[in-house]
Formats: C-alpha cells, structure tokens, sequence
C-alpha cells in the first residue's frame, strides 16, 4: 500500500462491517448494532416531547441508528421526580411520544421508552414543588447526602404499578420496547448500592440478591403486563453521578447472580453503563463490565462509554472538551465486539455532535464527520450547576454536592436566590434540527 491509500484509508476510518450486522431480539429485528442512548436533552413541555425533539430523535435514525432510545421518562407517581422539566409518560403526554415514535419508524430506526424514577436524587433544583417528598429504599442519595425519606412497602407497590403502567402505555403506543433505567445512582439502582440501601425488609440487605428484589419485581411486574413479545432492556452501572468509584457489585460472582435474577424477571436486554468501554473493570481481565455481563447471560447486551471520543461525558459537563481518537479506539471498540464482548454499541456525545455520524462511518466518510463540542450541550452543564451542583453562579466551575466523585471529597453549596432555569429549545448549535433529508 502507497503512502496515498494509507492516508486515505485514515480518513475513511476502520471498516466497521462487523457492527452493521443486523440483530434479531425475539420478535424485534435492528438493522445494526448502533443505537443512540437515552441522553437528557430537555426538549420536553409538562412533560410532552416538543416538534423539535421529536425531528431530534428523527434525524439520528434517518442517519443510520438502528435503535434510538428517548431520554429518561418520569413515571406517572407524584415522587418520581421533583422537577417538570423533565420527560413524562402518562397520559397526557402519550400522543407526543405516538408522534416520535411514528417519525423514528418511517426514518428506519426503532425506538425505546426508558422508564426512570429519580428516588433520593434532587433533580429540583430551586424548583422543588410544595409537597414534594422524595422516595427511596432510606431516603439517601449517597452515605451523606439525605433528600426525603425511605419508602413504605405500600408505596413501592404504587411505584411498582406506575413503572407497569408507562410500559403498557409505551406498547400501546407503538414502542418497539422500554428500557428500565436502573444506573447512575437513581431509584432503582439506589436498591442495588449496598451503601444507600439500609433496608432491614426483603428489599434491603447484605446480599445481593436481597438488594435486587424491588428491580426483579418491577422487571417481572412489567413483563406480566406487556406479555412475551414485548422487548425489555434493563440500564445497570457500577458508577454514579454522586460518586465515580461505587460498586453495586465487588466480584464477578456477584454481577452473575445479579445478571441471572433480571434475566429471569423478565429481562431481554442488557444495556450496561461505563464511563469508557475500554476500561477493565476487574484486575486480571482487561473485560470491561459489558463483557463480564455478556460472559453471564444468553441475553444481547449494550457496550457505552466514550465511543470515539477521550473523555467521559461527566467530565463534559463539568468544563472539558472532549476530543475524537481516531480509528485506534474504534478498532479497540471492534475487537472487542468480535471477542464477543457485547452485541450492540451505544453512541452518545458523538450522535449530538453529528446526526449521521453511523452513516458516514458505515461509507467511510469518517473525515467528513462533523466532531462532538461541549459547547452542543453548553445548555445542559448549565443545568448540571444547578441540578448536579446546586448552585448557577457566574462561575465556569461546578460546585458540587455533597459527596465524592472519583473518591475526591466535596461539599455541597445552595444558592436559595437562584431563578428557575428554563433550558433553550432548540438547543444551540448542531442538536438544532436540521432542515436537510437524507
């Protein structure tokens, strides 16, 4: 090969042939392996996804996604979260996400529901409504960080059937499936961390397999409800928005019994959250945690985490310019694939910054891939200093919560003054819907 071919098969980029293999999921068929995770874009009014996020969630499928997964929708119960900026299934809000879902289907993608509860996390902000109380297995966000109280076996019941009724309501409306988030320290992932889970009920306890009960149930409750056919994806991570380093599991025996309980509860999918998909999550390995949950289960499973980019996206909100790496990483994103790692790949920052970023991967055109900036969620860490870190000062530098974040201490500040932040939509730059068709 010239020096020629070798540049301009740099700027094709690797041959990514192996992840544009459709997949079968029981009666659920994905033209390839990519799919657009549920990422908070804030496009939502009283909870109804706008025009402009309905031609978002358009464009990524009409670019070549395979499966495109809305952002986190709050459950119909009155703790599920504290702020209304947020996404809601219910229905009120069922005809708009009809429409997203309709528009993601002619452009030749399939798409999710995820299905979340927030639990002890504050996501109000200064918009905490009068009334308001915030549920969770012992009223804990992390160790020190209390917000509300811990729920009653009563009121799990209720949470329980609001989780059975927004997936009934995603089927009916034509979803090709629900995601049950269960990561990034919310509420049922607040069930899984030995931390925060204080529970002397069957919902609490040393065990994992204690832990994971309410999670089983809502897996099962949720799968009893939609029938056989209807594709269930469960969220998992180890890590939190409150703290980088926590673990709801300390071995891989434990992550099998965990994966073993939500496959039989129901679970179809496993979409297992990292920070960067590369990194070992145990010594003696270099298996990364998607890996270690493939070696336990039949079922698919999705790989995320940083996916052409070298920073993670936590470190995007608080300031960093994240920076494409090139093919190097993607043929380390592809052994791993053809290893058997994983199924399917989730891409995030990359599919804000460039709606056809799989299109032009998948025809060599990775040159012309227009790459991710942080200024294409500016929007969202301003909401992050208010949401994630309690306070919107002039500052560029968060001021977190109490807590840790990569085992760092800090402590948590409020601004009683601030106004209420109502995000832009469209938002600036490239996430504004573009007026081209493909």
């Amino acid at each position: 090969m010239t020096q020629v071919q070798v540049e301009r098969a740099d700027e094709a980029g690797p041959d990514i042939t192996p992840l544009l293999q459709p997949l079968q999921i029981g009666h659920l068929r994905l033209r390839n392996r990519f799919v657009m995770p549920g990422m908070q874009r804030f496009g939502c009014v009283d909870g109804a996804p706008s025009d402009g996020l309905r031609e978002y969630y358009r464009r990524r499928a009409l670019g070549g996604t395979a499966l495109v997964v809305a952002e986190a929708c709050a459950v119909d119960h009155p703790s599920s979260a504290a702020n209304p900026i947020f996404a809601r299934l219910d229905a009120s809000t069922r005809d708009a996400w009809r429409s997203c879902i309709e528009a993601v289907h002619e452009a030749g993608g399939r798409m999710f529901l995820q299905l979340w509860h927030a639990g002890a996390v504050d996501t109000g902000g200064t918009s905490v409504p009068p009334g308001f109380v915030a549920l969770s297995p012992s009223g804990l966000a992390h160790p020190d960080q209390p917000f509300g109280r811990a729920a009653s076996t009563a009121e799990l019941a209720a949470i329980k059937e609001a989780f059975v009724r927004a997936a009934v309501c995603a089927r009916e409306i034509g979803a090709d499936g629900v995601e049950i988030h269960a990561c990034h320290g919310y509420l049922l992932d607040q069930f899984l961390w030995p931390a925060i889970n204080l529970r002397t009920d069957r919902y609490g306890g040393p065990a994992i397999s204690d832990r994971a009960t309410f999670p089983a149930e809502v897996l099962n409750a949720v799968r009893q409800a939609t029938g056989p056919d209807f594709v269930l994806s469960i969220r998992i991570s180890q890590w939190k928005e409150a703290d980088y380093e926590a673990k709801i599991v300390a071995s891989p025996d434990e992550l099998r019994q965990l994966v073993s309980i939500l496959r039989s509860s129901g679970a179809d999918l496993f979409h297992v959250s990292t920070r960067r998909f590369w990194t070992p999550e145990w010594p003696g390995s270099d298996l990364g945690l998607a890996g270690w949950v493939k070696s336990f289960t039949d079922a698919p499973v999705i790989a995320v985490g940083s996916v052409g980019l070298d920073i993670d996206v936590m470190a995007t909100l608080t300031g960093e310019e994240a920076r494409p790496t090139g093919a190097s990483r993607i043929e380390e994103l592809l052994r791993r694939f053809r290893r058997g790692d994983f199924d399917l790949v989730s891409v995030g920052r990359s599919l804000i910054g460039d709606p056809d970023w799989v299109a032009k991967m998948s025809d060599g055109r990775g040159a012309e891939i227009r790459p991710f900036r942080r200024a294409d969620i500016e929007f969202l860490s301003a909401l992050c200093l208010i949401l994630c870190c309690g306070c919107p000062s002039s500052s560029t530098t968060p001021v977190p919560r109490s807590g840790t974040r990569g085992g760092a201490a800090y402590s948590r500040r409020r601004c009683g003054s601030a106004p209420r932040f109502t995000p832009p939509w469209p938002p600036p730059g490239p996430v504004r819907p573009p007026a081209i068709t493909r």
